[in-house]
């Protein structure tokens, strides 16, 4: 591994140092490129407008309407955390502008049963609840058959969504033929962040569907609902989905978090954070991260997604507390099938991999393999091989399910449209993003896969990104390497696209010992300091002196506080 060390531009710090900025944030600020106080400023007036989200205004009047009429509304949802919470703001956003008892329902598909998205079979379970308007929620933009089959059933369809739009062998998108499409990633749309998650979406069309009331009279400027108050939700997907952290999801993120904090969320988050053993007082982005969005997705992988979505739009604290022990139950289940098939997906790995560098992608699958959590076991092989990585299992109807994680640099949605054009009818769907994706094969097309990704990634990537980098903050001074400098960063907001600080130091390894099943507890010198310090996932022992990149954290036992070192990587020199 090599570190690349972030530069500091020294004006950038300083103006932000003198903006009031605390010096330690202020000079990693700058190295993400920060340059003023008010990139910063998280006010609700700072948000991008609604006004500038395509369709949003066309589904503010659709809805508007319907709610006037009477009509009865259903929310398909995706079956992962994003879709959730976008489930969930959808649900109790409606609610708040005025849907009567009886008007809203929703439906998650099975990811067994019905694959993802909006297909006709989930229409016709909309239809069966008589829905007028079915409104999607972090899918649609492929569900062009779905969409036809709603309409030629007299059902409205708002697509909401944040996925990219189908691209045909001529070059020209293909949209599905919705009564209104709301996507900043859509053609024409002049949104600024097109790093909108799903559950950000259906935030902003709620935003415009309040100013379109406030038109008709409902309500003013003062007594109009608080849709701020799903911003908990919405700062939860947003992480939770891997959405880049662009200025605007700072802000949505940031929000989300000063009301946790101060203890205004649902109940479903308030049990969530209990049910995972962290403090909502001290929530931090890495709790959605690492805690919450995994107990929500658990459901979607190995279960059904209703538990998460009943849990974070029930009012009821007790419920809410059921809920989120029923999915802390089943995400222990997951970690454990996780664990299992990562270890044999390793094996195979070894065993079919020649020495030396991998090949430029990876694609792995056996028939034991559980669907729930190929992106799971996918994300932690991309991380050991620093490659492109697919990972399928066998799904009920025969066909192979592949969940795909990347790298920087090589595009996996991309790669699979370019895939489908060179062999046609291969991908039986496909969709995603830049750094995740995922299709449907056939079982006999497995190896024509494989060889056709390998090829694809070969010419996409070259040795340079192929080559394991980490970006590093520098050495961190003594003075901030105190419990006041961790819990600074941790209130700070981090996520992709605004990495969280990594620090790098030459260190003497004071003690080392293999502890858990497999993790190196560490001694550390650094900067003439001892320091406690864990390395996660190893097992070699290290060098008596070694450069080091890591992160700090808090830890507390028997009401005393410390600062650890958590190891991230080795200077490549050293292994």
């Amino acid at each position: 591994m090599k570190f690349a060390p972030r530069e500091i531009p020294p004006r950038s710090a300083w103006a932000l140092e003198q903006s009031g900025i605390h010096p330690l944030l202020a000079r990693l600020y700058a190295a993400r490129g920060i340059r003023s106080a008010d990139e910063l400023d998280d006010t609700p007036s700072r948000l991008l407008p609604p006004t500038q989200l395509k369709g949003a205004q066309e589904a503010a009047l659709l809805l508007a309407d319907a709610l006037a009429a009477g009509d009865k509304l259903c929310v398909v949802a995706d079956y992962d955390c994003d879709g959730a919470t976008a489930c969930a703001v959808a649900l109790r956003g409606l609610k708040m502008l005025g849907a009567r008892p009886g008007q809203l329902s929703y439906v998650v598909p099975d990811r067994a049963i019905h694959g993802y998205g909006l297909t006709p079979p989930i229409v016709d379970l909309v239809a069966a609840k008589q829905a007028k308007v079915l409104i999607t929620v972090d899918n649609g933009m492929a569900s062009h058959e779905a969409v036809k089959r709603a309409q030629a059933l007299g059902i409205r369809v708002i697509i909401t969504d944040h996925h990219l739009p189908v691209v045909r062998d001529d070059g020209q998108v293909d949209l599905p033929s919705a009564d209104v499409i709301v996507n900043p990633n859509q053609p024409g749309c002049p949104f600024p962040s097109k790093a909108l998650v799903g559950v950000g979406v259906m935030f902003y069309v709620l935003l415009a569907m309040r100013a379109e009331l406030r038109k008709r009279g409902a309500f003013d400027a003062q007594s109009q609902p608080r849709i701020d108050a799903l911003l908990d939700l919405v700062a939860l997907g947003t992480i939770a989905d891997v959405g880049r952290l662009d200025e605007n999801n700072r802000r949505l993120v940031s929000l989300g978090l000063k009301r946790i904090r101060s203890g205004r969320m649902q109940p479903g988050i308030a049990a969530l954070y209990q049910a995972a053993g962290r403090d909502p007082t001290r929530a931090s982005s890495q709790d959605f991260g690492f805690a919450l969005g995994p107990r929500v997705n658990a459901a979607g992988r190995l279960a059904e997604m209703g538990l998460g979505i009943e849990c974070l739009i029930t009012d009821d604290p007790d419920r809410a507390r059921q809920w989120a022990q029923q999915l802390d139950s089943i995400n222990r289940e997951r970690r454990e099938l996780e664990s299992g098939m990562r270890e044999q997906a390793e094996a195979m790995l070894d065993s079919l991999l020649p020495e030396g560098e991998p090949p430029a992608a990876i694609s792995i699958f056996d028939p034991e393999f559980h669907e729930g959590v190929v992106g799971i076991v996918a994300s932690r092989l991309k991380d050991r091989l620093h490659r492109p990585t697919f990972v399928f299992a066998l799904g009920q109807d025969g066909l192979l399910k592949g969940s795909g994680r990347s790298i920087a640099g090589f595009h996996l949605r991309d790669a699979l449209d370019l895939l489908g054009k060179r062999h046609p009818g291969l991908l039986k769907r496909f969709g995603g993003h830049a750094m995740a994706a995922g299709c449907t094969i056939a079982e006999e097309d497995f190896e024509t896969f494989e060889h056709a990704m390998q090829s694809i990634a070969e010419a996409g990537l070259d040795a340079h990104l192929l080559a394991r980098q980490l970006d590093t903050d520098g050495p961190l001074a003594t003075e901030w390497f105190t419990p006041e400098g961790a819990a600074l960063l941790d209130q700070a907001v981090w996520g992709p696209g605004f990495d969280a600080p990594v620090f790098s130091d030459e260190v003497q390894v004071v003690g080392q010992r293999l502890v858990g099943s497999g993790h190196m507890k560490l001694t550390l010198r650094v900067q003439g300091q001892v320091r406690d310090g864990i390395w996660f996932g190893r097992t070699m022992p290290l060098p008596e002196t070694a450069r080091l990149a890591y992160r700090i954290s808090l830890d507390e036992f028997q009401g005393r506080q410390r600062v650890q070192v958590m190891v991230e990587g080795m200077a490549e020199d050293q292994g």
